[in-house]
């Protein structure tokens, strides 16, 4: 079968995205094209919807399924909206019916999108989290892990392990690593794995570095940033409101609004186009083929961009 894909990123966090129907062995297709090219985080399938503009579905490299992509979806955003001549949008994802609107550029050529993240929970049965009968783990040291880091645990609706740590974890991953492989292992505490990111207070905003269940150490975690964000202003690191959260990947911004017990999450960042590509997709992967790929222009406007962000960010890379 002949496709057409379309290779994007949002925050260097990079998939192929392409519309079709509702079928059984997407999850095959994402391990197929992650093989192919490794650049890659997996696949963003665009589908009809029956309650919005348009359903999301997406495919970790590994073939997992994620309920959410913070930064996939404002690929997916910019597509519909391009593709129905509109401003603002829903599209529906596995857990919510989410607004997607075109915002003004981050920079000169960089095409903005930003995307309702919800829902949001810190009942540790959704993301599931067990640890000696806790409901909640909200800015409290796990013991096993580290005496000094606290950490938080969130769904939004991906799971997300949070921790606030210096910068020197930053520098050196190797902690994050540990307890990250470990988490995403066979383990007593997350059944189904968890996103575990670390977070450091710099002076414009917040750093995050993510490890992404069914990923890897990524550029970026669209929910991952937007959860980080949360987090940081409950405990007091930024205040509510916009906040820049860098990442090895750039910039993004997220709006954390609280209204009593009323929380609303929006993240907003690019969405780029690197290529379009003729892709012939059989059922094995000797067979499968790029048939065409035609390279677009859009990255190197956003690596002007990133020029900046990378200067600011690299001591903590």
């Amino acid at each position: 079968m002949e496709m057409t894909l379309i290779k994007v990123h949002g925050s260097m966090n990079t998939f192929y995205m392409f519309e079709g129907e509702d079928r059984d062995d997407y999850a095959q297709l994402a391990i197929q094209l992650s093989a192919l090219d490794t650049d890659v985080d997996g696949i963003l399938v665009i589908l009809p919807s029956t309650v919005a503009h348009a359903k999301m579905r997406v495919f970790n490299n590994d073939g997992s399924e994620a309920s959410m992509c913070g930064n996939g979806l404002r690929c997916v955003a910019r597509y519909v909206c391009e593709r129905d001549n509109v401003l603002e949008a829903v599209i529906e994802t596995m857990k919510a019916s989410l607004r997607v609107k075109k915002e003004e550029t981050l920079n000169e050529g960089i095409e903005t999108y930003a995307v309702e993240i919800s829902p949001i929970s810190f009942s540790l049965s959704s993301l599931p989290m067990n640890y000696s009968n806790h409901t909640e783990w909200i800015q409290k040291p796990l013991p096993f892990v580290s005496e000094e880091i606290p950490f938080s645990a969130v769904s939004v609706p991906n799971p997300h392990l949070i921790g606030i740590v210096p910068k020197e974890f930053q520098k050196d991953t190797s902690h994050q690593q540990k307890w990250s492989q470990q988490f995403n292992g066979d383990n007593e505490y997350f059944p189904d794995g968890v996103n575990v990111s670390y977070v450091t207070p710099v002076e414009q905003g917040i750093f995050v570095r993510t490890y992404e269940r069914g990923v890897g150490f990524t550029n970026a975690c669209g929910t991952a940033m937007t959860a980080s964000a949360l987090i940081s202003c409950m405990s007091g690191l930024v205040p509510f409101g916009e906040v820049s959260v860098f990442n090895p990947g750039g910039l993004v911004k997220c709006s954390v609004s609280k209204d009593g017990v009323n929380i609303q999450l929006q993240l907003t960042g690019n969405a780029t186009y690197l290529s379009i590509s003729k892709f012939e997709w059989t059922s094995d992967l000797e067979s499968s083929q790029m048939l065409s790929t035609t390279e677009l222009q859009e990255q190197e406007s956003y690596e002007k961009f990133i020029e900046e962000v990378t200067l600011f960010s690299s001591q903590y890379v």
